[in-house]
């Protein structure tokens, strides 16, 4: 069995709940993705490609899957929340657009090394960190 397959039944035992055919389906989905897609898109797209899956176990199994951090929930303000996959994702900060609602990834080891730096003056051990920059993209300004 595959790491990532072995993660997600881990997952589910945790939470009381059953490995089932259509778990995987999610799982699947987001893992397929890179996409910043709300729980509703993550359904949609899953049931737009013929394959079974009820709204309340993909909303389920989102839930188990971020409380489990396999899946970041990102939160942009507009009240949807957004999910991505966090295996084998390295570090990134996003950067929004208010007015496409366009999302871009972006890495700055200037920021970061100032954000430790920050840490240190203040004594403080940053365990993780969400770091979003909201305005308008180059077709929207």
């Amino acid at each position: 069995m595959n790491k990532n397959l072995n993660l997600l039944i881990d997952a589910l035992r945790n939470e009381g709940m059953r490995y089932t055919k259509q778990r995987k389906i999610v799982w699947d989905e987001i893992c397929r993705s890179s996409e910043h897609r709300d729980a509703e898109e993550i359904y949609l797209k899953i049931n737009k490609n013929r394959r079974n899956v009820s709204r309340a176990t993909v909303y389920r199994t989102i839930d188990v899957l971020v409380k489990n951090n396999l899946v970041r929930q990102l939160e942009l303000g507009d009240g949807r929340k957004r999910f991505e996959n966090k295996l084998d994702s390295k570090h990134h900060d996003h950067i929004v657009c208010l007015s496409c609602g366009n999302i871009q990834e972006f890495v700055d080891d200037l920021i970061e090394d100032r954000q430790e730096k920050i840490a240190k003056q203040l004594d403080f051990k940053i365990v993780r960190h969400i770091h979003q920059l909201f305005g308008l993209c180059k077709n929207c300004k």
